[in-house]
């Protein structure tokens, strides 16, 4: 266990590329922990100001701050913002450095990020410079004036759909289907995101809905397609974690592939991290 904490309060830190990661690739989870009182972290290392067809950066930087943070405050969570250029990031020193002293400083029991392949620079530099910081964690002598863990967190990585060089190993799979209507409120939160610029991305403005209530079923149809898919791509893995019957029933999951690189995921482990699976 990372954290030095007495009692069962257990800590997840989400280290994403942008805002609005955390919560795509990871909010069932984050809003399973939160409901059972853990605490939960979730930060973007960008600023997301790449993320736009006409809003200014400048004007999106402070936007989509404000917009991550009411994200994280519908389950409750911190969600912080840092300030590397988004489009920009590189798994550099002083990144690995910074990184280094968030895991020292809240002590996570589970860290969750991206995989080092990904259709996205951003993305690949994330979970290249978390990597690099896992075994970093517990020498003293690096970063100093942060004192050392003792042991590493668990470090998982988040879903995503790409096959090459290797496809997503489902080591964990959750269904999500409880938090689909907080997950997608928290998306909602990103409206600079999710009602501007992905449907820029896709082509896609004019079948956005005027109406508020209209563009949350717009949004919710938009996240179950894609989430869907994990529950069909990864069947087996919730039949064995769920049973025949309701592992076959599942629509909608969370996938994890845990780390090599940093704690290992043994029984007593994976019973304390995922104590709320069957």
């Amino acid at each position: 266990m990372a954290s030095d904490m007495a009692d069962d309060t257990l800590r997840l830190l989400i280290l994403g590329a942008h805002p609005d990661d955390a919560e795509f690739h990871a909010g069932g989870l984050a809003a399973i922990y939160r409901s059972l009182g853990h605490e939960v972290r979730m930060i973007s290392l960008t600023n997301g100001a790449a993320g736009h067809h006409w809003r200014s950066p400048e004007e999106l930087v402070e936007l989509r701050r404000a917009e991550a943070a009411a994200a994280g405050a519908i389950i409750g969570a911190t969600y912080l913002t840092w300030d590397h250029p988004d489009g920009e990031l590189l798994p550099t020193l002083e990144v690995r450095r910074q990184v280094i002293r968030e895991i020292r400083t809240f002590q996570p029991d589970l860290l969750l990020t991206h995989r080092t392949c990904d259709y996205h620079p951003d993305h690949r530099a994330v979970g290249q410079v978390v990597q690099d910081a896992s075994f970093m964690v517990i020498v003293p002598h690096i970063v100093p004036e942060v004192p050392a863990l003792r042991t590493d967190a668990v470090v998982a990585y988040m879903r995503d759909v790409f096959t090459k060089p290797t496809p997503l190993d489902g080591d964990v799979v959750i269904d999500i289907g409880p938090q689909i209507e907080t997950i997608v409120d928290m998306l909602c939160c990103h409206r600079s995101q999710v009602f501007e610029w992905l449907p820029y991305t896709e082509h896609k403005e004019d079948q956005v809905p005027e109406d508020e209530t209209e563009r949350r079923v717009w949004v919710r149809d938009w996240y179950l397609r894609l989430s869907r898919q994990f529950a069909d791509r990864y069947r087996q893995q919730l039949i064995a974690t769920y049973g025949e019957t309701r592992g076959s029933q599942i629509e909608h999951a969370e996938v994890y592939e845990i780390s090599e690189y940093a704690a290992p995921l043994d029984e007593a482990t994976r019973q304390r991290l995922f104590a709320f699976l069957p």
